[in-house]
């Protein structure tokens, strides 16, 4: 229990500002446009998940690819020094420097990455040509329309300049292109060697890259194996 002497002298307080995002009070708009600020924190998230429980390569590459722009977003900040807009007035933010954005570098480095990877990763393994390019369509849509919304809600909230969100929108789209290419003209021929390592097969780290579409490869292995456990079911109950 905190003591007579530590309530009158409270110390001063600080929040997480990672994941601290203000909006005007009462603005409804800008409580959404708040909660799209969090995606980058959500898409993290993912990441970490997917790659403890997935271990494939690809993944862990991409997931460095968004923390190298991290790194360069915070480079380019620090080098560039352009103070945010003045009427925000916001608290709590992880740097005072604007330029760029590191909400729209983010999320731009990881949809152009993305985009890439749906239509030059991912080859039609199946007969339902239609149906494959509809949905890489449709996901194509969604996510730009994320990237949108993430970029006009540091402007829409004054944490960023239309400028610094522009300039940090192109950084991340050259970024995930570079960084797509690099992975797959230099990183991916490593990548059966480096599976092939006695830690990664310790870890079960794997190798997916010549699975031309990995989604439709292990529910094709799970449906097969999950029939052939019931057959041998069957046949022991028998």
């Amino acid at each position: 229990m905190a003591s007579e002497e530590q309530c009158s002298a409270p110390p001063r307080w600080r929040s997480i500002s990672l994941t601290h995002v203000e909006y005007p009070a009462g603005d409804l708009t800008g409580q959404v446009l708040a909660c799209m600020s969090l995606l980058p924190i959500a898409i993290l998230v993912g990441f970490v998940t997917l790659i403890v429980f997935k271990r494939e390569l690809h993944t862990i590459s991409f997931f460095g690819g968004l923390i190298m722009n991290e790194g360069l977003n915070w480079l380019l900040k620090h080098i560039l020094q352009e103070p945010r807009p003045c009427g925000g007035g916001h608290t709590s933010v992880t740097t005072e420097y604007g330029m760029p954005s590191s909400h729209s570098q983010f999320i731009w480095f990881f949809v152009v990455y993305f985009f890439l990877f749906l239509y030059l990763r991912m080859h039609q393994t199946n007969n339902a040509r239609c149906v494959e390019l509809l949905w890489r369509h449709i996901l194509s849509i969604i996510l730009l329309a994320v990237a949108l919304s993430v970029s006009y809600s540091r402007v829409y909230l004054l944490y960023h300049t239309w400028s610094q969100v522009i300039y940090g929108g192109v950084a991340g789209m050259v970024m995930g292109v570079v960084w797509f290419f690099i992975t797959q003209e230099v990183l991916t021929p490593l990548f059966p060697k480096i599976a092939a390592w006695p830690i990664s097969e310790f870890f079960l780290v794997r190798d997916t890259s010549l699975i031309p579409n990995i989604l439709w490869f292990e529910y094709t292995v799970t449906r097969s194996e999950a029939r052939n456990r019931q057959r041998k079911l069957g046949t022991k109950l028998q």
